[in-house]
């Protein structure tokens, strides 16, 4: 009897075991996906230089990372429910601001205009998002329904923001500009954030994540698909014949006009 007695108890606390297993792996792939731009970065600064690199990811980040930050806090949430989100998204907001300053420093002055138009108006939305949820709204529910929806938009355009280089990619067959380190971190943190929202039942984040499964999913397909072609000359061979045969024939008439 005493084992039948327990086992109700038992099967209630698997609910809370798989949501805290899932909301710790959550939040390791995300720290780690917020640290992957280290390995860019690290190239940007030994070249001075950001090349065809796209600072459109990291602003995206900044936005998703300020509104679940705030999203976590007891003022939205109810007392400290969603601290640990709040947690890891300030970590994220620490490494995107860092991101787009050194993007800035060594970025040309057309893309330091782009990126200032880009940060200026989501500081905006956020600082609004804060003050009216703080002032405007007066119960729990309507704070994590508005700051949520805010979220959901955040969420959604910065799981998609590494379609930014697929263009590229598409056009160039090119991989280089594609970190795949960033697009596998951007399926696994989506995928598994979703899990905790789903079992933790918070649609504002089952939903942007499954859309962030999905294009993560794009990301994959697209960098395995071109990464085989990266070792694919860059020019067309036909050209360099032909332009090799115009230098060679210029260089006899040269000769031939010597006295």
């Amino acid at each position: 009897m005493v084992i039948f007695d327990s086992l109700p108890t038992s099967l209630n606390f698997l609910p809370l075991l798989t949501s805290s297993c899932s909301f710790l792996a959550a939040s390791v792939v995300c720290f780690l996906l917020y640290a992957v731009p280290i390995l860019t970065f690290k190239r940007v600064i030994r070249k001075g230089s950001v090349e065809e690199f796209s600072c459109i990811p990291y602003i995206l980040t900044l936005f998703s990372n300020l509104t679940y930050t705030w999203y976590g806090l007891p003022v939205v949430s109810s007392g400290w429910e969603n601290w640990t989100l709040s947690g890891i998204s300030s970590i994220g907001v620490l490494f995107s601001s860092t991101f787009i300053i050194i993007y800035t420093w060594f970025a040309p002055r057309g893309k330091k205009k782009l990126i200032m138009m880009m940060v200026s108006p989501i500081l905006i939305i956020v600082g609004s998002a804060v003050l009216l949820s703080s002032f405007a709204m007066h119960t729990h529910q309507m704070r994590k329904a508005f700051v949520g929806s805010i979220n959901l938009v955040a969420s959604v355009l910065m799981y998609g923001s590494p379609l930014v280089a697929v263009k590229q990619v598409i056009r160039t067959k090119s991989v280089e500009f594609m970190p795949f380190y960033l697009s596998l971190f951007t399926f696994l943190t989506s995928l598994l954030w979703m899990l905790y929202g789903i079992l933790g039942r918070d649609p504002f984040l089952t939903a942007p994540s499954a859309i962030g499964c999905l294009m993560g999913i794009i990301q994959l397909i697209v960098y395995c698909i071109y990464s085989k072609c990266k070792e694919a000359p860059k020019t067309n061979p036909d050209i360099e014949r032909a332009d090799v045969m115009k230098v060679s024939a210029s260089q006899e008439d040269t000769k031939g006009q010597k006295p």
